[in-house]
């Protein structure tokens, strides 16, 4: 019997156990290596490769080095944390055990120290006088009493700040419901019912529809957009004991700042056709083909994301290092002019003119280098799939240079989404479609606070308690890039 392997059949053989050892790589690196893709080149970082030209000037100022010796200095400590000034501060004078009664006071001696106590829950009571009119006319009622004052739930017990506390530990916090009632019941003696919980969060999404809907439109109003998809696990009510992959898609408008949270039952075009139905600009994304095809549609250009193209090489190193490094060191120039321009506090035409002069050139080489190399390539491992989609989507990264305001990758919506990644360890799932919908709602809030520096439970609080009786034409003085809080 022959066994005799022919070259075609060894050389796909040898890709496959190439693309299985990557996989394998891969896995590795996800459960114990570090999710990093820090890279540090092996050459002088303002001095192009030898495949992009020996004697290129990039303009880029070169990165001080430091010699470190056995010799060095210490590096001093930091020394102890200031105690903020804002905090309640409890006096605790001291008496020395001996009689002092005939002595003089003659200064005293202070140490500060920090301690902690739970949250306190207040038990408000509204006490609402009844008066009767001596004398009452026939247009005036004989009994009268004080008001209510307008609150989140008007016939719940919850007032805003114990609801927005509730809010906030679980989409900021991701602190699932059941544990914020285990910690009610340890720390204050008070069990709350899960259905009561339930069913507070969801008269609080009620009732910030409106300012959920202000929101969607505030973002959507721009010539540039980013997107991203994150999976979410949602309870399948017609398969009890099992989930459904259900997605939400990010879109965040970086001129403003708002984030946009939406849930939807699947990952298909349909999902971004609906979020951005009458778009028109521009669109950053990364490679998948549902961004395409709601492109076709006419007046959207699609701009690809550079921390997608470098994370593919990353990937690669152990493949084909040579390759893989001299991709990332060639990124790496062009992360460094976007550093050198954050540095100097540049506008976006001062940012574009630096991207004209400075990474135009490497833009350019990089791009020439990658289709070189993918024409050449025969590898079908990670540096083959690194070279193809670099191929694909790095010519769809030029409009960065013409455009100041465009960012260079899609890192800023990407960090939108960590807080649904990291609840999704926490909680697992949602409990139905309508409360995968409600989360999208609380995210885009508190992405949107986040990007603006605002104290997420403080704007929950004010919101909760104003928005009832605030006039519908204003909701955008709600919203956390033009948001006040009250006195």
């Amino acid at each position: 019997m022959n066994n005799a392997v022919s070259i075609e059949q060894y050389q796909a053989l040898e890709a496959k156990y190439n693309q299985v050892c990557h996989e394998l790589a891969q896995l590795k690196r996800l459960i114990f290596g570090a999710r990093s893709e820090k890279f540090i080149p092996a050459q002088i970082p303002n001095q192009l490769d030898l495949d992009f030209g020996q004697n290129a000037s990039v303009g880029i100022a070169p990165t001080q080095r430091e010699k470190i010796t056995y010799e060095r200095n210490k590096k001093q400590h930091p020394g102890r944390t200031a105690i903020p000034d804002n905090i309640p501060t409890e006096d605790i004078i001291i008496e020395p055990i001996e009689d002092t009664t005939d002595m003089v006071l003659i200064g005293e001696e202070i140490t500060e120290t920090v301690d902690f106590r739970p949250g306190v829950l207040v038990k408000r009571r509204y006490i609402r006088r009844k008066y009767a009119r001596r004398n009452p006319s026939d247009k005036q009622t004989s009994v009268i009493i004080g008001e209510l004052p307008d609150r989140p739930i008007p016939k719940g017990i919850a007032e805003a700040g114990l609801l927005a506390y509730l809010i906030v530990s679980k989409f900021v916090d991701h602190l699932p419901f059941y544990r914020l009632i285990e910690l009610f019941k340890r720390q204050h003696g008070w069990t709350i019912h899960k259905a009561t919980m339930n069913d507070w969060f969801a008269s609080c999404c009620s009732l910030l529809e409106p300012l959920y809907q202000k929101l969607h439109r505030l973002v959507i109003e721009s010539d540039y957009l980013q997107a991203d998809e994150s999976p979410i696990k949602v309870l399948d009510t017609d398969k009890p004991g099992s989930t459904h992959q259900g997605y939400q898609w990010v879109v965040r408008n970086p001129l403003n700042g708002l984030v946009l949270f939406k849930y939807r039952k699947g990952r298909g075009a349909d999902g971004i056709k609906e979020l951005l139905s009458d778009y028109q600009g521009y669109l950053q994304c990364d490679g998948y083909k549902a961004y395409e095809s709601f492109a076709k549609k006419g007046n959207v250009t699609l701009i690809s994301c550079l921390a997608h193209i470098r994370r593919k090489f990353y990937e690669a190193v152990d493949h084909h290092p040579d390759y893989a490094q001299q991709a990332l060191t060639q990124i790496g120039h062009l992360y460094e002019v976007e550093r050198q321009s954050r540095d100097a506090g540049c506008n976006a035409s001062q940012r574009q003119e630096l991207r004209l002069t400075t990474s135009s050139e490497i833009y350019s080489k990089l791009l020439e280098w990658v289709a070189e190399r993918y024409k050449c390539n025969l590898h079908k491992g990670a540096i083959g799939t690194a070279l193809h989609y670099a191929n694909n989507q790095l010519p769809k990264l030029e409009s960065y240079l013409r455009d100041g305001r465009i960012e260079i990758d899609n890192n800023l919506t990407e960090n939108s989404i960590r807080p649904l990644a990291l609840g999704r360890k926490n909680y697992l799932f949602a409990g139905s479609h309508e409360g995968a919908q409600r989360a999208a709602m609380m995210y885009s809030f508190f992405a949107s606070c986040k990007y603006h520096q605002i104290n997420p439970l403080e704007w929950m609080t004010d919101v909760l308690q104003r928005i009832g009786t605030h006039p519908v034409n204003q909701l955008e003085d709600l919203l956390p890039h033009h948001w006040k809080k009250q006195d």
